[in-house]
């Protein structure tokens, strides 16, 4: 049977955070996009996630945010962050400078999707992506997929992968000719799982999110979206022996006396990049947003900003090039641009601590952390950087006192991850600068892996 054939001025593949804001900005520009979404269209938005997110002015204005803020924003009094030492028992409070959120990510998914509705976009659910189309030159053409157990061939000048995680569009399409980042594995990612669990009594945390060590290479979380709804979750690097999720969060949980009596609402779990953001995330007639092109924060697993922001800007530098049916490298190459120089270059330093910490045991990880300043620990997860004044160096030093070799080892990755950060922003901005910046790149993660004995990531 021969499949039927539909044509677009763009097809976006998911309809995550991503795909609506790719979707939405498509369609405010004027152009036929439609969104092809594998889950039944009760079930879109309902994805695994930790939930937490700094604000409605993290989101590109697109859609309508007030709307978006009051059905989703279930907990707008997020301003601190507490690290529980499993160790001595005690808490690390850090104060946050502007107030975050906690929402409801199936209501916020729904509202986004209603929102790129609203502006015009299609959107297809019950269908399945199965492969990507290319024509001779490797160029993509569009992507071939089943709907409603239908084959369907989905023609379009620009195709936008936001399906996530180890994208199927990754392996099926050949990127061999393309600047495209091919440099993915598995061991780059983290396996997480979350459940949203109600309490009896509100949590003395309402105002804050809660983090954990665990004994392997992750840790746990506690995001409360009201005082008796909590979100409830771990993760763990792939890099690691594999852990029992749902085994290590009961027995935490079993531990804690606010969930006692406690029912369980929904349990998800998800894989997530934690590892910088791709190379380039542009092909012929091709990009990659949000979680497929690694726009997520590799030390939290925080990714709804990035991939917002990244959909945005990418459906923007493609107008032109779309309108004109000349969607390639060259024309989107601003895209990447876009990315490595705002967020790009503060999540390729965090994943430099990340990379250090695969050298260390957990142990000694949290007797570092346990002994930095509060504001230091909150500027190295968000911001890839730290200081001290004089007084906090000494204290530190002090806390410190058995781990010296270490923490002077660390002071040489935070120099590298600085150097990296000035080098992203150099990232070139046309695609005949790029080789020239990869060498430098590597260089500097060469020098990386000297200083921590970490086995190299990429």
């Amino acid at each position: 049977m021969t499949a039927a054939s539909d044509s677009y001025d763009i097809v976006v593949v998911g309809a995550g955070t991503a795909g609506a804001f790719a979707a939405a900005t498509a369609a405010g520009e004027g152009l036929d996009v439609v969104v092809l979404e594998r889950k039944p269209e009760e079930e879109a938005g309902h994805i695994a996630c930790g939930d937490a997110i700094k604000g409605k002015s993290t989101f590109p204005d697109v859609i309508d945010l007030d709307y978006l803020r009051e059905e989703s924003f279930t907990n707008q009094q997020i301003r601190r962050a507490v690290f529980e030492n499993p160790k001595t028992g005690e808490d690390i409070d850090v104060p946050f400078g502007d107030s975050g959120a906690v929402i409801d990510r199936k209501r916020y998914g729904e509202v986004i999707i209603e929102e790129a509705t609203r502006a015009g976009a299609a959107f297809h659910f019950d269908t399945v992506v199965q492969d990507v189309v290319q024509d001779d030159d490797g160029r993509v053409t569009g992507v071939r997929a089943k709907r409603d157990g239908d084959a369907v061939t989905y023609e379009a000048e620009l195709t936008v992968d936001a399906a996530g995680a180890l994208s199927i569009l990754q392996d099926k399409g050949d990127f061999a000719d393309a600047s495209f980042d091919t440099n993915v594995s598995y061991s780059q990612f983290c396996s997480a799982y979350r459940e949203v669990v109600e309490v009896p009594e509100p949590v003395d945390y309402e105002d804050a999110i809660v983090f954990k060590p665990t004994e392997e290479l992750g840790y746990l979380w506690y995001f409360p979206r009201s005082g008796t709804e909590i979100n409830a979750g771990l993760g763990f690097q792939m890099t690691e022996p594999p852990m029992k999720l749902v085994e290590v969060l009961k027995r935490d949980m079993s531990r804690r006396p606010e969930f006692e009596g406690a029912t369980v609402k929904d349990k998800l779990g998800a894989a997530l990049p934690t590892r910088r953001p791709y190379d380039s995330a542009v092909a012929d007639g091709f990009v990659a947003v949000g979680d497929a092109a690694g726009h997520v924060n590799p030390t939290t697993g925080g990714g709804i900003p990035g991939a917002a922001k990244s959909a945005h800007w990418a459906v923007e530098r493609a107008v032109d090039a779309v309108v004109e049916g000349d969607a390639v490298e060259d024309r989107l190459w601003r895209y990447n641009h876009d990315v490595m120089t705002d967020f790009g270059k503060r999540f390729a330093a965090m994943d430099v601590y990340n990379i250090w910490g695969t050298a260390h045991t957990v142990d000694e990880l949290t007797d570092i952390v346990t002994a930095l300043p509060g504001q230091q620990l909150v500027d190295a997860m968000t911001k890839g950087e730290t200081s001290m004044g004089l007084r906090l160096k000494l204290k530190t030093l002090l806390e410190t006192y058995g781990h010296w070799d270490t923490l002077w080892e660390l002071y040489k990755v935070r120099n590298i991850a600085g150097e990296l950060k000035d080098h992203y922003d150099a990232y070139p901005e046309r695609p005949s600068g790029f080789e020239t910046w990869l060498e430098t790149r590597d260089s500097l993660m060469d020098d990386l892996y000297a200083v921590s004995g970490a086995d190299p990531k990429y």
